[in-house]
């Protein structure tokens, strides 16, 4: 509740207690979801988390070009892991954190990888960009978790918020100069999604340092702004100040 009045200072305590009961509706949605897609079959996810504009890819495809795509945590993030994979002629690339327990780590890692996604440690997000460069590979980046490094985070105005954001997606686009490619994840209905891709940035080297990051920011707003509920308002998303 605290996050919702300081980034919608205009709203009234009914309005920020109505978006809270549907953001704890959206929480249990993406729990039950996400145990589903442990027996989901390729037709089902196929439908219900549909890529309404994956030819915007294909150029990229055709020159063997390495593409970042990034997201937030809104709507169903969790079977980006598997829908990519369906949809595309890439090589898709997600970074995980891995789990403690090392055979439950063994298991999700197996089953979100079995269309064909490979699924990376974050630990080891430089050594991949390097093993597949000069490779038609889409990076999977999801940007709106809070950094734990404060100095090396881009701030951008965000929500109303001076806020930190993961240095990493610009950092390797820009190295890399790899296109950025922003997905809008929307909840069409109960357990289905259409997902629509937008280019941030074509050429990367060319931008002023923290662009990138300040149009991910702001794409990422505006798709909260139309549905707030379906955003994580549960994390501690601005623990950190400058």
């Amino acid at each position: 509740m605290n996050n919702l009045r300081n980034s919608f200072p205009q709203m009234g305590n009914d309005d920020i207690t109505a978006i809270v009961k549907r953001v704890y509706l959206n929480l249990a949605d993406i729990t039950v979801e996400g145990i589903r897609a442990f027996t989901m079959n390729k037709d089902q996810i196929l439908a219900r988390h549909r890529i309404l504009n994956p030819e915007i890819m294909d150029p990229y495809f055709e020159k063997g070009q390495g593409v970042i795509i990034v997201t937030g945590h809104y709507g169903n993030w969790e079977w980006g892991a598997l829908s990519p994979a369906l949809q595309t002629r890439f090589k898709i690339v997600g970074f995980y954190k891995p789990l403690k327990n090392k055979f439950i780590d063994s298991f999700a890692r197996k089953n979100r990888s079995r269309y064909g996604t490979y699924l990376s440690p974050i630990r080891e997000t430089t050594k991949t960009f390097e093993d597949n460069k000069g490779k038609a590979v889409i990076y999977l980046m999801a940007a709106d978790q809070s950094p734990s490094n404060r100095d090396a985070a881009y701030w951008v105005n965000f929500l109303s918020r001076d806020t930190a954001f993961l240095h990493g997606p610009e950092k390797h686009a820009r190295i890399n100069n790899y296109p950025v490619v922003f997905v809008a994840i929307r909840r069409v209905k109960r357990g289905f999604y259409e997902l629509e891709l937008s280019i941030l940035a074509e050429n990367p080297a060319s931008l002023p340092d923290g662009e990138i990051t300040r149009r991910y920011a702001e794409k990422l707003e505006l798709l909260i702004k139309e549905d707030p509920a379906n955003w994580l308002w549960s994390h501690r998303r601005w623990k950190l100040t400058r």
